[in-house]
This record gives structure tokens, sequence and C-alpha cells, in this order.
């Protein structure tokens, strides 16, 4: 069974950083895609960021290229998403997901396990 469980989101005032963990269990994660995603109430899920450990494959969401990093740490068996420059419109619930199958890289139909999501708060 393959669990997701994000930490590190919380408030904070615009133009700071925030970076969020997403510790994986019952998988590797050297294998397969993973990705972040955020939300809103009455919003669609949308994808953030996407890195394959296999490849420089990675994938990011116009509105936060150049502010937002994607990474692994592979004996940790985590996902990061350094986010930097923030802005009161990243404002939402951050959700980890794995188990890609082949649709999309930030396309949230494409994932098969989700974490709980973490809230991050950005104010002006």
């Amino acid at each position: 069974q393959v669990q997701l469980v994000e930490s590190g989101g919380g408030s904070v005032q615009a133009g700071r950083s925030l970076r969020l963990s997403c510790a994986v269990s019952g998988s590797t994660i050297d294998r397969g895609r993973l990705a972040w995603f955020r939300q809103n109430p009455g919003k669609e899920r949308e994808g953030v960021a996407s890195i394959y450990n296999g490849n420089a494959q990675h994938a990011y969401a116009d509105s936060v290229k150049g502010r937002f990093y994607i990474s692994l740490d592979i004996p940790k068996n985590t996902v990061y998403l350094e986010m930097r420059s923030l802005k009161p419109e990243d404002t939402a619930m951050y959700y980890c997901a794995a188990g890609y199958a082949g649709t999309g890289y930030l396309r949230q139909s494409a994932y098969r396990y989700w974490g709980q999501g973490i809230q991050v708060t950005v104010s002006s």
C-alpha cells in the first residue's frame, strides 16, 4: 500500500519561501514519476510540478516556473517542493501524488496515489 504524507505547510508573507516535504512509503521513489498539485475550494486541482528520477524530464506549471523547484531525496524516500517568492495566489491546499499512469505529467487523472494535503497560506 502506497502512502504519501505531506509536511511543511503553513502561513507566510508574500515574498518569503517555504519547503514542502512528502514522505513516501510502500514504494521507492527512484522509480516512477511524482508530482505536486494544489487546489482551492471550488476549483480544479492544478498540477504544479512533476519529477522523474530516471531522466531530466521535470515539468512545471507556467505560474510557478522560476519560483518553485521539485526534488527527490532517494535515501529518505521523500519528494520536496521548494517554493520561493511566494505570492498570495499561491495560497492553496497542496497535495503530493505518485503512481503515474502516463497520461500527462501535470494531469490529476494521471496519478493513482495521493496524500491528504497540506495548507499553504500566503498573505500580502
